[in-house]
């Protein structure tokens, strides 16, 4: 099933907007309105055309953006999530958790220690390699992981695990 050329077009245009902003606030409406279609039509066709919802593709740019700053700069965790368009502390550290499977701390931590030999590789590729991904809805993977239906990929997915319902989970 093939998309309207033109739709599409609008649909970029909107993405390319959250592209250029991911810290703003892009509720449903504005994104509808930039791609001139309604709500519900938007957001039907941004996840045929891109994958993912338009809500998780925003997740996915300021996470992705956020390690990026963790990374590269020495600055504040707080300074990192403010930059980025989050507003809580705790909702910025519990989504980057549940999308990276490390919080921004561990995270700055374990990419100091490393040497230095990505400052050679482009930052596309770079990008492309530490893009969290979020073809699973957050509170979905949780649900899995409690039922004992999906592995757990991080230390901290495990212990989660364990203390929300008392079963022992292999890593």
């Amino acid at each position: 099933m093939r998309q309207n050329p033109g739709l599409l077009r609008r649909l970029l245009r909107a993405k390319d907007r959250m592209d250029a902003a991911p810290h703003e606030d892009w509720p449903i409406s504005r994104l509808a309105e930039a791609s001139a279609v309604s709500e519900a039509h938007f957001a039907r066709e941004f996840k045929k055309a891109f994958g993912l919802p338009p809500h998780r593709y925003l997740l996915t740019r300021r996470i992705e953006r956020a390690a990026a700053l963790l990374r590269e700069t020495g600055l504040p965790i707080l300074d990192v999530l403010l930059q980025t368009g989050w507003n809580s502390p705790g909702t910025f550290g519990r989504v980057f958790r549940d999308i990276t499977g490390e919080s921004p701390g561990q995270l700055r931590a374990r990419e100091q220690s490393l040497p230095a030999p990505m400052a050679s590789m482009p930052e596309c590729v770079l990008r492309s390699i530490s893009r969290p991904n979020l073809k699973t809805a957050v509170s979905e993977k949780r649900r899995s992981l409690a039922d004992g239906r999906l592995e757990p990929q991080s230390k901290e997915e495990v212990d989660d695990a364990r203390s929300r319902n008392g079963r022992t989970v292999c890593p």
